[in-house]
């Protein structure tokens, strides 16, 4: 479990009701974390949906939408839903706590499960989906992650985000949902999802067990989902050979690229998959078992028809001449069939081996043989890319295609046309494709565009938001959750740099933004732990600066902060300087009653006093005249304060 005190949202009390603690794991819709339930005192999970898409009522029905189909569902192998509402503006849902790891954990740390794992996992999975079929729910995101393993040996689906109501053909719109990995080929080439997509889920998830990887892998997720679309899943035990051949069938079966030839739904599948780990639990031993036979023999001291019957095997036969004649006649008979019958089936296997191995080379290496473009041709030269296909068999055409790609350098292979992981006749054309590098894109305005409004138009302008590098900027001037400035990186992909309206950005680079955080807080007034404390709910780190005169505030108490710049902003999480109050600035007075008025003057002017001389007497007796009175009075003035010295005599 993962622990994020930095989060907002630890330690914040939802609706009421739920004291979150730590948060578990973040996913694109939402965030998922541990709550204390305070009304039934107990652990619960509580899925919150990110900010920035609360205001999209797509994604909100969609979460909602989950919260609607997990509560349809009461089976010990799918996580219950408690509760489901809306606080202030954040959409959550409130879900059974699980300590333990995902199915994906395991894999990582064991790579290939055994057997009996593989048939534990999948009947608990089979059996909580089998509820959600008859309950008429398609899960449509199955996969490792969403299979949960608690620490008390529970196993159970979650994340039925996805899911909708199972009809003859549930389209999922005109975006792919779900993970690449899992998709059925119906999902992939018309959107239409229905329980058989589940099963394809459920037959690469137990490749993956049985194999320890997933069946096809690419660089770039279209590479995947067209081999899901085209391509047959292999048996695991091309991968494994201590898969057993029933394992091998379940696998083909459940994966089956059209999803008539798939089990219908969950319990169809689940009902073989018992009789299977049955019949390989009670099979027997290959070698045939020996049996004793039951035979006819003459008797002993055979004399006419007085010859005794004899028992032999649990039978009782005449024992005469003739019985013994006959019994050997059949038997030679028999044995005489057996081995027409066997020269009969030894020239049918030869003959089919024959086909069989006409078969292999016609579609092997012969005319009828077929090769995939491999996707690890991507990113090599021209050169290096021309020999691999050429030794495929595959015919190159001398001249290439220049293209953009926001992943691949320029000069290197891009793909080729038809695509990579195409199948394709020996002796097929393949024309190489060129990166150019990427595609240069004009920066659209960002700075003033809402923070929902600006991710829109990154993905319009076919740029790629980096949220993790997100900033909130304090602005005086910038109202809270206005883009302030985005960023990009260099061409040296380490450098950040600014982005500005009207030039060009590369497409798919990484894009963030700083975003106003509204005015820094006001401190003024409030003592110095006060002043930290106000600082720290805004995300902002208060530290003792310089101490300043004040005339309003008190001493010991906060002016404020340091002022930021255009050169030295602050952001969310900076450390800050308190400035704390000295009091006014209060001077000594000089006591200048009875000296010159030049002398009063100058000791007035040294100690920061503004002098105004009130007298009749003329500037050049100023050394000689003495000051009278001084206004006002008192030991002590503010320093730059107004005195007025007086002098008057009778001229």
């Amino acid at each position: 479990m993962s622990v994020n005190t930095s989060d907002p949202m630890i330690g914040r009390l939802v609706d009421g009701r739920y004291q979150v603690r730590n948060r578990i794991a973040r996913g694109g819709m939402a965030t998922v974390y541990l709550a204390t339930d305070l009304r039934l005192e107990r652990r619960v999970a509580i899925k919150i949906m990110h900010g920035h898409l609360a205001d999209d009522s797509k994604f909100r029905e969609r979460f909602i939408q989950e919260a609607r189909s997990a509560a349809r569902l009461a089976h010990p192998n799918v996580v219950n839903v408690f509760d489901q509402g809306q606080d202030t503006e954040m959409a959550y849902l409130v879900m059974e706590y699980l300590p333990g790891i995902t199915l994906r954990d395991l894999l990582q740390e064991r790579a290939i499960l055994t057997t009996d794992q593989t048939f534990d996992i999948l009947e608990a999975v089979l059996s909580g989906l089998g509820a959600a079929h008859k309950a008429g729910i398609v899960h449509r995101d199955l996969k490792p992650e969403n299979v949960l393993l608690a620490d008390d040996g529970r196993i159970k689906i979650g994340d039925f985000g996805l899911a909708r109501a199972a009809s003859a053909n549930t389209a999922t719109g005109a975006a792919l949902l779900g993970t690449i990995a899992y998709l059925s080929p119906e999902l992939v080439t018309r959107g239409i999802a229905d329980t058989r997509s589940d099963i394809y889920a459920v037959g690469i998830m137990m490749y993956e067990m049985l194999a320890g990887e997933q069946p096809f892998r690419g660089e770039q997720p279209m590479q995947i989902a067209y081999q899901h679309a085209n391509d047959s899943v292999p048996a695991p035990s091309l991968r494994n050979s201590r898969v057993p051949a029933e394992l091998d069938e379940l696998v083909l079966w459940a994966t089956a690229r059209e999803p008539d030839e798939r089990p219908r739904d969950a319990r169809a599948l689940l009902d073989q998959l018992l009789d299977t780990r049955e019949l390989l639990r009670t099979a027997l031993p290959t070698a045939q078992t020996s049996v004793q036979r039951t035979m006819v023999m003459p008797a002993a001291g055979f004399v006419g028809s007085d010859a005794e019957t004899q028992v032999i095997g649990g039978r009782v036969a005449a024992a005469t001449g003739p019985v013994v004649s006959d019994a050997t006649s059949s038997l030679t008979a028999v044995a005489e069939k057996r081995r027409k019958r066997g020269w009969w089936l030894f020239g049918a296997i030869l003959l089919l081996v024959a086909l069989a191995g006409g078969a292999a080379w016609w579609f092997g290496t012969g005319p009828g043989s077929r090769v995939t473009v491999p996707d690890s041709i991507v990113g090599q030269s021209v050169e290096a890319a021309t020999a691999q296909l050429t030794e495929l068999g595959l015919l190159v055409e001398p001249s290439t295609i220049q293209v953009f790609d926001p992943y691949v350098d320029s000069g290197l292979v891009a793909g080729t046309d038809p695509a990579v992981g195409s199948s394709l006749p020996r002796d097929a054309h393949v024309t190489v494709l060129v990166s150019k590098g990427p595609e240069p894109k004009p920066i659209p305005k960002f700075v003033g565009l809402s923070e929902d409004d600006a991710n829109d138009v990154v993905d319009q302008a076919g740029f790629t938001l980096d949220a993790d590098r997100r900033l909130e900027q304090f602005s005086a001037d910038v109202p809270a959750g206005e883009i302030i400035a985005a960023f990009g990186l260099a061409d040296d992909q380490s450098t950040e740099i600014a982005l500005v309206e009207g030039e060009t950005y590369y497409d798919k680079r990484p894009v963030w933004f700083s975003v106003s955080a509204g005015p820094l807080p006001d401190v003024t007034g409030l003592t110095f732990d006060a002043a930290v404390a106000k600082l720290a709910e805004s995300d902002l780190i208060g530290t003792e600066g310089p101490r300043s005169f004040s005339d309003t505030v008190p001493a010991d108490t906060a002016i404020g902060v340091q002022a930021q710049t255009a050169d030295a902003p602050i952001f969310s999480g900076d450390t800050v300087l308190v400035i704390l109050s000295k009091g006014v600035d209060l001077v000594p007075v000089p006591d200048v009653i009875g000296k010159s008025i030049r002398e009063a003057r100058d000791l007035l002017t040294a100690a920061e006093f503004v002098v105004i001389i009130k007298t009749n007497v003329p500037t050049a007796f100023y050394n000689s005249a003495e000051v009278q009175t001084v206004t006002p009075e008192g030991d002590s003035l503010k320093r730059g304060s107004t005195i007025t010295i007086e002098s008057y005599y009778e001229i």
